[in-house]
């Protein structure tokens, strides 16, 4: 080939072409940085320790963080699939037709294959891309597959949770018919042998086995999308080596202390993926993003023992305890870092900022929601973006948007889980009984007298970077946006006390006008009802694609 441009072009033409080669492999190694992406599922705000949590140590993840920059204002969509799809097209879910909760069992729709996802924009500058974990972004067909959107290898499952151990995937639909079957895989083909051991070892062990199987001349894009700390199947929702249960004697609650075990293998994993990259050679040339893809289940919320305190509600809700991610950023490539971040950064930046941190022309890149953040970041300097459309749900009719400090809550906004959650601790933490019904434990409802058990360590419970202030006596009650629209103004009251609605009530109409203006450019939802012919009991009792396009 090079003989042939001579040819055709000239001796200038070919050291040209000698000297681009030269440049992008230099002293045998990359010139593009390795990306490294890891994905806690369900990670709430309060359950790492750089977010102040005394309650659960998170030394690797702390480390790492410490390191680069810590994103205190960082948002995530409320539940997975969303989140998932807006990481891998920079794009809204109101623009993906994922905007309406997330794909479970044999429903058959999926991201939409049109769009060019994160691993084929970076396969186009010559990385080897490898997924390791969940996917949970369709399945339904063959070409749904990570295999066949631009990674090059999976090893882990395509549901959106299982057991740790078994690896089964149970999902209870309606008419009360239950599908179930092993979700488990190697690229196109289901594992057996892999049952019995814990998901998150085995996650780990792939990635380090992938790290230090890569020829380290060509750019790496490795996304570990872990499980932890997702609960698991009905019978046995959080599950944990025991050895790793008892590094948690001081938490007394059983289902807070197996949870502290999950999220402590989780940061076992990224110790060593990280002494990996090191021991290879590896990390002075890589960007290694760590994000939750949406906010903790907590207080029993799907059967799960996460924390968001003092952030208001819980896993897919609208609050900021369902969207306010816990993340960072870190790279020896970045100008500055060492310190905590305010820019209003959002999932869908990801494409374009790691993008162009591969080297990538941000005018190949068309119709994102996404802002190239990577120079803004490098050197923390002004933001480009201003406002997040958190979400447009017309299934579920509710709605949010933030504009500069400003949030509004519009719809159903799920208020049976609008409260303030400290941390489970002591055996009985898990809930109240109230007049024979099982209440929640919400700090601020008219049992707050009942949380003075619950606040075991003053140190601990004022231990947040997010300070709160004083909370008012209506801070329960003065917000329903399922009746009226609520505002809140998140950079003085990130935990969502003070409704400021009827006195900016202009305010309150130039964001409902943004908030149409956006459902204007939405497709609909993809959502479809479950198909009988993907239940496992079709398919020897695995979860595969069942259908051929």
């Amino acid at each position: 080939m090079l003989t042939i441009i001579w040819k055709m072009f000239g001796d200038k033409s070919l050291l040209l072409i000698v000297i681009v080669s030269l440049t992008r492999v230099s002293n045998g190694k990359s010139e593009r940085p390795h990306v490294i992406i890891i994905v806690a599922d369900d990670l709430g705000w309060n359950d790492v320790s750089f977010h102040g949590s005394n309650q659960i140590p998170t030394p690797n993840i702390d480390k790492l963080a410490h390191a680069g920059i810590i994103l205190n204002n960082y948002y995530v969509s409320p539940i997975c699939t969303p989140t998932r799809g807006a990481l891998m097209t920079g794009k809204y879910p109101i623009h993906t037709g994922l905007q309406s909760g997330v794909i479970l069992g044999s429903m058959p729709y999926g991201l939409p294959l049109k769009e060019k996802i994160l691993p084929q924009w970076l396969a186009d500058l010559g990385y080897r891309t490898h997924i390791v974990g969940k996917w949970h972004l369709g399945m339904l067909a063959e070409e749904y597959l990570p295999t066949r959107r631009g990674f090059e290898s999976h090893y882990g499952y395509l549901q959106g949770a299982e057991g740790y151990y078994d690896h089964t995937y149970e999902f209870v639909g309606p008419p009360n018919s239950t599908q179930w079957g092993l979700d488990w895989r190697r690229n196109d083909e289901v594992v057996w042998t892999d049952r019995e051991q814990y998901s998150t070892s085995l996650f780990t062990r792939e990635a380090v086995n992938l790290i230090n199987a890569h020829n380290d001349s060509e750019p790496l894009f490795l996304y570990v999308a872990h499980q932890a700390v997702h609960c698991g199947n009905p019978d046995d929702p959080l599950e944990a080596p025991q050895s790793y249960v008892n590094r948690f004697p001081h938490i007394h609650n059983y289902h807070r202390k197996l949870f502290a075990g999950m999220v402590s293998t989780l940061d076992d994993s990224v110790g060593e993926i990280v002494r990996n990259l090191e021991d290879r050679g590896m990390l002075d040339n890589s960007v290694i993003l760590f994000t939750t893809d949406n906010g903790g289940p907590a207080n029993g919320f799907n059967d799960n023992a996460a924390n968001n305190f003092p952030l208001r509600g819980v896993k897919a809700t609208l609050w900021e305890g369902g969207m306010r991610g816990t993340g960072f950023i870190h790279s020896p490539l970045l100008k500055q870092s060492g310190y905590v971040s305010t820019h209003m950064i959002h999932v869908t930046d990801w494409l374009p900022t790691l993008y162009s941190a591969a080297g990538g022309k941000h005018r190949n890149l068309k119709h994102l929601d996404g802002y190239n953040m990577w120079h803004v970041l490098s050197k923390n300097s002004k933001s480009p973006r201003n406002e997040i459309l958190h979400n447009i749900d017309p299934l579920n009719k509710k709605s949010s948007i933030r504009v500069g400090d400003l949030k509004l809550l519009v719809g159903n906004v799920n208020m049976q889980w609008d409260g303030w959650y400290p941390p489970w601790q002591n055996a009985g933490d898990q809930t109240i009984n109230i007049d024979g019904r099982a209440v929640p434990l919400v700090e601020g409802s008219k049992h707050d007298k009942v949380l003075d058990t619950y606040k075991w360590k003053n140190s601990y419970w004022n231990s947040s970077s997010i300070d709160c202030g004083n909370k008012p006596f209506n801070a329960s009650t003065n917000c329903n946006p399922s009746v009226l629209p609520c505002l809140f103004n998140i950079a003085e009251d990130p935990c969502e006390y003070n409704n400021l609605a009827d006195s900016n009530k202009d305010l309150v109409i130039k964001m409902l006008e943004k908030l149409s203006r956006y459902s204007h450019s939405m497709i609909p939802p993809g959502n479809k009802p479950i198909d009988p012919a993907g239940d496992p009991k079709l398919h020897n009792q695995t979860w595969v694609p069942w259908i051929k396009l």
